[in-house]
């Protein structure tokens, strides 16, 4: 897969690719990501790539023909088609679903704003859907790109070691994952719950299913339809309830946690 960033610090994005999960999956050759600067496009002694809104107002708002310059030597890079993401707080928020989306690219191309914005024309004309990461504003969409670079990444074949691992994650079946433990059993925060160390495959599933299912129900009940559960899933989710009565669903759940926005 290839990711083209067009960013006033294309650099930024670039370097956080060399890292971690997506740094294996250049190495691997199973994903590139290049940036691309409009001010490299920008014509006139100062090479602006801004000026004053129309209507008046704080800040500066983006210019169509830097933009587009870069824009289209993104695309002139490479002959597959590429979907043109703008970074924004105008945008549908990122959800895993969104990102396993993406993940079936080939090509994709993110556009980051600064300032008040871009040019709404060029929005228009040239962007094929904008993405939010959060309901928060950044100085820029260069953070907000290196989420979604992260989060794709992980999802292309061969990337991660254990390819299960993705498969269980937060928000992969539409619930919380379950809470995590390793190593030493006893410690003075606590002990590993017991069934994780039953080697009773069944039990183990269950138990994690339910924790699944308790803590998103308590901490994001925006995600959780319980008329809609299995029976099965119901009495799972009732028996979480009873070990933690203390907990509830939280008042002000956020729906979509990975929409910052940035396009900005």
């Amino acid at each position: 897969m290839r990711i083209d960033v067009i960013s006033l610090f294309p650099e930024f994005v670039e370097h956080c690719a060399g890292f971690g999960v997506v740094g294996r999956a250049h190495e691997r050759g199973l994903l590139s990501v290049h940036g691309w600067n409009p001010r490299d496009y920008a014509t006139g002694n100062y090479r602006r790539v801004d000026d004053r809104p129309f209507g008046g107002g704080p800040g500066m708002v983006m210019l169509i023909e830097p933009l587009r310059a870069s824009l289209r030597a993104a695309r002139d890079a490479d002959a597959r088609p590429a979907r043109v993401v703008y970074m924004s707080p105008q945008g549908r928020p990122l959800t895993q679903a969104k990102v396993r989306e993406l993940a079936g690219l080939e090509r994709l191309v993110l556009l980051c704003g600064r300032y008040e914005g871009v040019d709404e024309r060029l929005i228009a004309a040239e962007v094929d859907e904008e993405i939010s990461i959060g309901d928060y504003v950044l100085s820029g969409g260069e953070l907000a790109a290196a989420v979604v670079v992260d989060a794709v990444a992980r999802l292309l074949d061969g990337v991660l070691n254990d390819a299960e691992s993705a498969v269980q994650d937060s928000f992969e079946s539409g619930l919380l994952d379950c809470p995590h433990y390793t190593r030493p059993v006893e410690h003075e925060y606590g002990a590993v719950p017991a069934v994780l160390l039953s080697g009773n495959h069944a039990e183990i599933a269950r138990w994690r299913r339910m924790q699944s299912l308790g803590r998103t129900w308590a901490r994001r009940p925006d995600l959780l339809d319980v008329n809609s559960l299995s029976s099965k899933d119901r009495k799972l989710l009732d028996l979480w309830r009873a070990e933690h009565a203390e907990a509830g669903p939280a008042d002000d759940a956020i729906a979509g946690a990975g929409s910052d926005v940035s396009g900005r």
